[in-house]
């Protein structure tokens, strides 16, 4: 079996600190969760496709924890490919909360994943790619691959948000031509553009357009998909116009079912190779020109909004799997409908 989606993004073990405006710790505490872009991508995708289908790299250092290497398996164990070293810890972060302040930060060293590490592994040569970097590490790994005679993955590119600077553009410049879809936040497409860092949906199709211009894909065949929050995200490529898809949660009434959005671009961009691979790589629908692709990634990121963490998944006895006690399937008609009636709507 072709694998259809890896990720060359991390998994980390994410640990909490809160405290007020003041820097004075508020007492709350929360356990050490899964984390990771990587892990958010791997589950976006996971909520679509079987585990034998997809897969990440997971370095396991001698302080793994068994509830977490627990939950891990309740996805899947063929997803996860175990990487054991007794000799070091597992990479963690801190996650810092001041009033209304976040930092972040790793406390234990990182081990950057590449295409090398897939070779043999069940993960070698997948159909399509997720990696989360700055665009000249971008650059190395797209290098990597060029490397690998017959192997031509769909490249998803999420840029890292600290490198999100015009010091990298010229690195993106020359990495568009070879990956298949660049996907930044709306604040990270206007801080690489040096545009002002007002967030609204002409600024950010108005940064859609320029990121096409510098040629995203092979004969400029990408597409540009800027994640911009309650907005939705807007979908771009040369030769169609651009298209807002919703964000699932996007109406008053549900603003209670956004509890977190950690790992929600993540998980956007796994439902999003998930989309691709089922619709066979179409980001639009061609008979209706309607965005297809982008709804899974939209009801992805809807089910990692609803806690602190990832989503649960759970199987019914006759083998219907439920995540967060819902159908992805039924959030993915939901929307598709909603967007049918918006384009009805402007059509009148």
């Amino acid at each position: 079996m072709t694998i259809q989606f890896v990720t060359f993004g991390m998994f980390i073990i994410d640990e909490f600190y809160f405290a007020d405006e003041q820097g004075k710790p508020t007492g709350e505490t929360v356990a050490p969760q899964i984390g990771g872009g990587g892990t958010y991508a791997t589950i976006g995708a996971r909520i679509w496709l079987p585990p034998d289908s997809l897969g990440m790299i997971i370095d396991r250092g001698n302080d793994f924890p068994e509830d977490i290497q627990n939950r891990l398996l309740t996805y899947g164990s063929d997803i996860w490919h175990f990487r054991d070293d007794s000799n070091r810890v597992t990479t963690r972060s801190r996650n810092s909360y001041r009033g209304e302040y976040r930092g972040f930060e790793y406390i234990t060293p990182r081990i950057r994943l590449t295409p090398r590490d897939l070779e043999k592994t069940r993960l070698t040569r997948p159909s399509s790619v997720h990696f989360i970097c700055s665009p000249t590490r971008a650059l190395q790994i797209i290098s990597e691959i060029q490397e690998i005679e017959g192997w031509n993955p769909t490249a998803i590119f999420e840029p890292i948000p600290d490198r999100c600077i015009p010091e990298e553009l010229p690195s993106l410049k020359a990495v568009l031509p070879h990956i298949a879809i660049l996907s930044p936040n709306a604040e990270e497409a206007l801080s690489l553009l040096s545009l002002p860092l007002i967030v609204t949906k002409s600024a950010v199709e108005n940064a859609a357009s320029e990121f096409l211009k510098m040629g995203v894909g092979k004969e400029n065949s990408g597409s540009v998909i800027i994640r911009s929050g309650a907005l939705g995200a807007y979908v771009m490529t040369s030769d169609r116009k651009g298209r807002w898809i919703d964000a699932f949660w996007s109406s008053a009434e549900n603003i209670d079912k956004v509890v977190d959005v950690t790992g929600a671009g993540n998980s956007f961009l796994g439902g999003l190779a998930a989309g691709l691979s089922i619709t066979n790589g179409n980001v639009y629908e061609d008979r209706h020109s309607r965005i297809l692709a982008t709804l899974y990634a939209s009801v992805s990121a809807s089910f990692t909004v609803q806690q602190l963490g990832l989503p649960h998944l759970t199987v019914s006895s006759d083998g219907v799997e439920e995540w967060n006690q819902d159908s992805p399937h039924r959030r993915l008609e939901v929307l598709r409908q909603r967007q049918d009636r918006e384009i009805e709507n402007k059509n009148h």
